[in-house]
Order: structure tokens, then sequence, then C-alpha cells
């Protein structure tokens, strides 16, 4: 296993984001809606990932799909899995087995949280604070869970790359 992962959040338009992730063997991209907050769901989740649980577990509304991400720490390691349900609206308690498993892969957990933390970093200093509000529109910058990841990846984990 390679430790490369790649992982991009860009704003577009007013209300969306693409998100996109890749290993060097396959990609995966969702067009997020604003409906949730998204980034925020994101930075929060893999955070959770140097706590107690070994699950992380959140959803992008993609309106009306729902892309259900799975993360499931297996020593220093962590196991992706995003799956996609039809209808976010009706999929909330739907168990992960249920919906169609879109894209999977195994990486180390520091090549993951580095790859979110630098692309959390890259919406901030394209758009500011203010100008991230504005794009988004129904929630603000996830300052607080950005700087927490950034704080438990330097700390924990031993990342060689550029930060």
């Amino acid at each position: 296993m390679t430790r490369s992962l790649h992982f991009n959040w860009e704003l577009r338009g007013s209300g969306w984001a693409m998100c996109r992730i890749w290993d060097g063997a396959t990609k995966h991209r969702d067009m997020v809606s604003y409906c949730t907050n998204a980034l925020a769901d994101l930075l929060k989740g893999v955070t959770g990932l140097y706590g107690l649980h070994d699950i992380q577990q959140f959803s992008f509304d993609l309106e009306p799909a729902e892309a259900r991400w799975v993360l499931h720490r297996r020593s220093d390691n962590v196991h992706i899995a995003i799956r996609r349900f039809p209808d976010m609206s009706t999929s909330f308690d739907a168990p992960d087995g249920k919906g169609t498993l879109v894209w999977t892969s195994t990486r180390p957990r520091t090549s993951l949280a580095h790859a979110v933390l630098m692309a959390a970093e890259k919406v901030r200093r394209t758009h500011g604070e203010d100008g991230y509000l504005r794009k988004w529109g129904l929630h603000a910058f996830p300052t607080t869970e950005l700087e927490t990841l950034r704080y438990l990846h330097l700390a924990v984990d031993d990342c060689a790359l550029q930060h």
C-alpha cells in the first residue's frame, strides 16, 4: 500500500462544492450541497480518528442523494468507504450496507489527515472566512474544526510532509 492520498474541496457557484478524493489508483468525486455543514463534518470525522472510537461516519447532501463516508481506523491505517444512497431525506437511518459502495481505499491516517487539512486550508486561503460564508451560504468556515485537526495531526502523527 502506498501512502499517497489526494483530496480537494473546491467551492463552486453558490452553495456547492466539488469534493474529490483519489489514491493513485482510483478516483471519486461528488458535487456537495450546502444543506449540511459538509466541510465541518468532514474535518470532525477525520479528527474523530484520533479518539477512542474506531469508526467515524458523516454524510454529504448531494440533493437529493446522500454520500455517506465511513472511516474505519485499523491501527495506523484508515479504511475509507463511500456509499451512495438515492435520497438523503429517506436514508438517514438506513444501514450502511444498503448504500451502493462507490469508492473505497485504505491509507495511513496521517495521509488522510494531511490531505484533508491541506484542502481545507486551501479553501480558507482562497476565499477567506468571510468569502467562504458568502459562497457557501448557510455555514461559516469551520475554523475550530480545522485547528483541532491541525493540532492532533501535528502532535500525534509522524508526518514528514510540509505544513
